[in-house]
């Protein structure tokens, strides 16, 4: 059987997976599957899970924000932010619920955040505008 190898890359470290004989992933136009001798492919993946088999071994699920994903030569490199690898789709898939939560709510603080610091900027602005005024 015809295999080829996976190379998963995040912030933190690296993982090399021997022996993959399907990959399945979601992009924009939708979900795509690659197998072994597969053309030369790019894409950025969504938001959600993928997932890959070696051999006859059960399917690996792959929870992720999103990634590059390169096919060349039977080796399939995908680069992400930050994955979680498990072969239980009910565990996984609650771990990306959570990961997503977690998201949200770190957009929903950057948001205050950088409207917190819009106002503070207005106020300066207008209190030395105001100075200008005074010193004219």
């Amino acid at each position: 059987m015809t295999q080829f190898v996976l190379n998963l890359f995040d912030a933190s470290h690296a993982l090399k997976i021997d022996g993959v004989t399907s990959f399945v992933g979601k992009d924009s136009s939708g979900s795509f599957g690659i197998q072994p001798n597969h053309a030369r492919f790019m894409t950025t993946l969504a938001f959600g899970l993928a997932r890959f088999r070696q051999k006859e071994k059960d399917w690996q699920y792959l929870a992720l924000p999103g990634g590059v994903l390169y096919f060349k030569n039977n080796e399939l490199t995908l680069s992400t932010r930050h994955f979680l690898m498990d072969t239980d789709l009910e565990r996984i898939s609650a771990l990306l619920d959570q990961q997503l939560i977690t998201e949200e709510e770190n957009l929903r603080a950057t948001r205050i955040s950088l409207q917190r610091m819009e106002q503070a900027l207005l106020k300066r602005m207008m209190s030395l505008q105001q100075k200008s005024r005074w010193q004219s």
